[in-house]
């Protein structure tokens, strides 16, 4: 068949195994998921509730508009409706940006080893890939960004927070960048991790958006708001931006339930101040368990952590999973020896440490 030839070269995405396979495998009764930063604490009880008095009419296709969380979102965010699109999970706005902006001939711009779908999605469209090294203190290099951008180049991915480092770049540096950045290049600023932000860390960029036409934020519920399962996020734009991306996207593409759930739980917004400040308190606690044990990482502004480790992150991961947990070994991140810990609850976190503080004895 006459399928694009770029797809012999590149993979489908390869989930891991199943918490039922591992337990079955190692013979475990518990399997404590870290991994793939989801909400540990669940998402909203209000959400549970009320889907569960009023489902929506499923024989029925969803409102292609999303007019409820349109108008829900645009009130918490003081944005025009106009200037929100939405789609299946944040990951699907990149699908639809590589679809309308890169084509044979044409490049996008990001930080080495930062969200793999970036370089994944450009490729399928034709495109290639500049990656520009990360600065020493984990962050965006976007003075070398800069650099790298030529006229052949339609898109610059900027994550804020980084995955997986969990780093970001400060509003000053943000901005400067901005004012510096081609007016016909478009910035995505992925701020998937958002909602972990602290608050004096906080990019205003819904503001940024009126000001600079060429910038998009993509935000998600996956993450603090919990709702991983049904996939929904969005995107905030200019409205002619917005306007040309809602061709290339599908008619149906949230699910009556997504919306619904999307729309109760960001009225539940103190479901997400307690997330955070527990997310928050766990992880300044175990900084100071891997400063005792002396092992290296990047303070983050997210529910995980990338962690140097003093053997391979292959055999971190191989002895943890043995022992219950499941996280994310750097080899497979493009940062060799470290692992990517989601921040657990504290009574989990605990039960890590165990782990890893015995895992050290071990090697040493």
């Amino acid at each position: 068949m006459k399928q694009k030839q770029i797809l012999s070269q590149l993979t489908a995405y390869q989930q891991g195994k199943q918490t039922h396979e591992i337990k079955e495998e190692y013979g475990l009764e518990k399997i404590v998921k870290l991994a793939s930063n989801e909400n540990v604490y669940g998402y909203s009880s209000k959400v549970k509730a009320d889907l569960s008095e009023h489902l929506p009419e499923l024989n029925i296709y969803p409102d292609g508009h999303t007019a409820e969380l349109r108008t829900a979102l645009s009130k918490r965010l003081a944005v025009e409706e106009d200037q929100l699109i939405f789609g299946s999970g944040s990951e699907e706005l990149i699908q639809i940006i590589c679809r309308a902006f890169v084509q044979e001939g044409s490049n996008t711009v990001m930080a080495a080893n930062s969200f793999p779908q970036y370089k994944h999605n450009t490729f399928i469209e034709g495109g290639t890939v500049k990656e520009v090294s990360i600065a020493s203190d984990g962050k965006h290099d976007l003075e070398a960004i800069l650099e790298a951008i030529d006229e052949d180049t339609v898109v610059v991915w900027i994550c804020a927070p980084d995955n997986p480092t969990g780093t970001m770049n400060t509003e000053d540096q943000f901005l400067q960048f901005m004012k510096k950045c081609p007016e016909d290049v478009l910035v995505v600023l992925d701020e998937a991790y958002r909602e972990f932000v602290e608050d004096e860390y906080l990019l205003d960029s819904t503001t940024y958006t009126k000001s600079f036409p060429n910038l998009i934020s993509l935000r998600t519920f996956s993450k603090a708001y919990g709702l991983a399962g049904l996939r929904i996020g969005y995107g905030i734009g200019n409205p002619e931006l917005i306007h040309n991306l809602n061709v290339v996207r599908g008619p149906f593409n949230t699910t009556s339930v997504a919306q619904r759930a999307a729309t109760v739980a960001l009225e539940d917004q103190a479901f997400i101040n307690e997330t955070t400040a527990k997310n928050l308190e766990v992880k300044e606690e175990f900084y100071q368990f891997l400063d005792e044990l002396n092992w290296d990482y990047y303070r983050s502004h997210t529910n995980f952590i990338l962690v140097s480790t003093p053997a391979s992150g292959l055999d971190v991961f191989q002895y943890l999973i043995e022992n219950g947990f499941i996280i994310r070994p750097g080899e497979l991140l493009g940062y060799p020896n470290s692992i990517r810990i989601t921040i657990g609850t504290k009574e989990d976190m605990q039960e890590l440490q165990h782990l890893l503080q015995k895992f050290d004895e071990q090697i040493r």
